[in-house]
């Protein structure tokens, strides 16, 4: 099978997708437990999709304690798509807002894209980020 310029040899490609959050007392917030829903949904989506091409994703998750979501709360609930974070892949920004108990007094990390603020990244967000990865990973390829 080719795609574009690449033989099936040539396309052993990885599409790694890192997420973290902050987890206390084996208990993280509402936000990233609805986030690792989505999550979770994505990349399954985009193993489906991907295999055909070769390309295998790869999904690693990190907890972070609290000394370290003090010190930067918009660090947990991160998304990264091969180095990059998924608000570089859609061209949007990190915001933040007020989350739950446990995250408090911090305020947790948003997603901002054309004027809609998302507290959880849906799963068709990841996978355009994704997508988007794709695209990059495979033109430098060929």
């Amino acid at each position: 099978m080719t795609l574009g310029c690449c033989s099936e040899s040539e396309n052993k490609n990885f599409l790694k997708i890192s997420w973290q959050r902050f987890v206390e007392n084996n208990k993280t917030c509402s936000r990233c437990e609805s986030t690792e829903i989505e999550l979770l949904k994505a990349v399954s989506t985009l193993r489906k999709v991907l295999k055909t091409f070769g390309i295998q994703v790869v999904l690693e998750k990190k907890e972070i304690k609290f000394e370290e979501f003090e010190g930067d709360p918009l660090s947990s609930n991160k998304i990264v798509i091969n180095g990059r974070s998924l608000e570089e892949w859609l061209k949007a920004r990190a915001g933040k807002s007020q989350c739950c108990d446990l995250c408090a007094p911090n305020e947790c990390r948003t997603v901002e894209l054309n004027g809609r603020i998302y507290e959880v990244p849906s799963s068709e967000l990841i996978v355009k980020a994704g997508i988007e990865a794709v695209k990059e990973l495979l033109s430098k390829r060929c």
